[in-house]
């Protein structure tokens, strides 16, 4: 699934999941990618630049955008730049520094550099806050030879690879907004991204920064965090996890129909937390992780600002204390953006998790909108204010991820997920040429 021209310049995880990250090494050589930028939140980036130019002569490319966060992507692990507030964080399989304030943080010509210490260990980094591009990370630690490390700039949204291409997919988002604009008991938000390249992975949203309840969305994190551990070599799938009565709860999912205590594999908790939106595999794979915290580390960690893990499923008096889950359109896309091109996940662990998303049973939503057999894998979310779909479109050669987020109530959200879903897929089997605005 993974285009060539996304491709680290190290693959050390494949053959050392079980050994530390500090006793990796690699090369490294520092390019900014000359690209012009994505799609803002709600709509296409800068319109092209007058063509003041002499005919036949190409323009000369715009300087690409930056952002004030950006997250180096390399095997095993991420380390977060947060330009404006001046912080960074290391999160890999040796380790998790914490959110970090480096002050003394230089930022310049779109890249962010400096060095801090934890515990020790000293982490040196030139992260550009151009996505696509390429950054550096060192880590030196006393008596030891440093550690560097390089991979992809990841932000959010990415940058396209073509904006020519991915100019095309603009009138998309006029499309999707007349839907959004129609659903008046509901507030509602879309973001799709293009990962064929048949749009030059472009992204574009309306109201992508909607932050609705996140209800069964946020099972997704709970998956990614469990399968960056087995990548790691710190859980095994066959690993047995004892269920208790006490674990039960009702409402979506299977388990609660078996007798307890009983042991469950790791592959089946997170099998059933997708494909049947499991309430107990979830609340028992959150204790398993060790609470919320290492699941908000991964949100952290990918600079995803508006999700949050903040309750179990189904814990009603948590929500009257009013601790409850969120997220947003933009945000499941950087989390599906960055499972599709290996960035926090092994190409098996990705496979197995899309796997996961193609058994959903609950299937009233994207795939009901679409015609029968359409190759979809997704992840629903209900709760009587809220309705969501989420996930990807796998037609071959327009592969697209999409997160459809809606408030209000739940029946009409149903419904305007289904509209939604159904103006993506009739966009993406259009001929590419009948695409542009003319």
């Amino acid at each position: 699934m993974r285009k060539s021209d996304k491709r680290r310049s190290s693959s050390l995880l494949g053959n050392s999941a079980r050994v530390p990250l500090k006793w990796l090494s690699a090369a490294v050589a520092l390019a900014v990618l000359a690209t012009t930028g994505p799609a803002t939140a709600d709509g296409p980036g800068r319109e092209p630049a007058a063509e003041s130019h002499e005919p036949g002569v190409d323009p000369t490319p715009e300087r690409p955008p930056t952002s004030e966060v950006s997250w180096l992507s390399f095997p095993g692990g991420v380390f977060a730049v947060d330009s404006l507030g001046h912080t960074v964080r290391y999160r890999a399989c040796d380790g998790d520094t914490g959110r970090v304030a480096d002050p003394t943080m230089r930022v310049a010509a779109g890249v962010a550099s400096g060095a801090v210490v934890v515990g020790g260990t000293a982490y040196r980094y030139r992260v550009p806050l151009v996505g696509r591009s390429e950054g550096t990370l060192e880590v030196i630690q006393r008596h030891r030879p440093p550690t560097t490390l390089t991979g992809v700039v990841v932000t959010s949204p990415q940058p396209p690879t073509d904006p020519v291409e991915g100019a095309r997919l603009f009138p998309l988002s006029g499309q999707l907004a007349r839907v959004v604009a129609d659903a008046s008991l509901n507030p509602a938000g879309v973001t799709v991204r293009d990962l064929s390249g048949r749009y030059g992975d472009q992204q574009i949203a309306v109201n992508g920064s909607l932050r609705p309840k996140a209800a069964s969305v946020i099972k997704l994190w709970i998956l990614v965090e469990l399968l960056r551990r087995v990548d790691c070599g710190q859980v095994a799938l066959d690993d047995g996890v004892l269920v208790t009565p006490e674990d039960v709860v009702g409402g979506t999912g299977q388990l609660q129909f078996e007798t307890f205590p009983q042991v469950v594999t790791v592959h089946r908790l997170a099998q059933y937390l997708i494909k049947y939106s499991d309430n107990v595999a979830a609340n028992v794979l959150i204790t398993y992780l060790g609470g919320f915290a290492p699941v908000n580390a991964l949100i952290d960690s990918m600079n995803q600002r508006s999700t949050i893990l903040a309750r179990r499923m189904l814990d009603s008096a948590a929500a009257q204390r009013g601790e409850e889950n969120y997220t947003s359109p933009d945000d499941v896309v950087s989390l599906l953006g960055a499972v599709w091109d290996g960035e926090i996940l092994t190409p098996a662990s990705r496979d197995l998790m899309i796997g996961f998303m193609r058994e959903q049973t609950l299937n009233t939503k994207i795939p009901a909108a679409l015609p029968q057999g359409v190759p979809v894998a997704h992840k629903t979310g209900d709760l009587p204010d809220a309705s969501h779909d989420v996930g990807y479109y796998l037609i071959p050669g327009t592969e697209t991820a999409v997160a459809f987020l809606t408030a209000g109530p739940m029946a009409t959200g149903d419904e305007t997920v289904r509209r939604m879903a159904r103006t993506v897929y009739d966009f993406l089997i259009t001929p590419v040429e009948g695409a542009v605005e003319e």
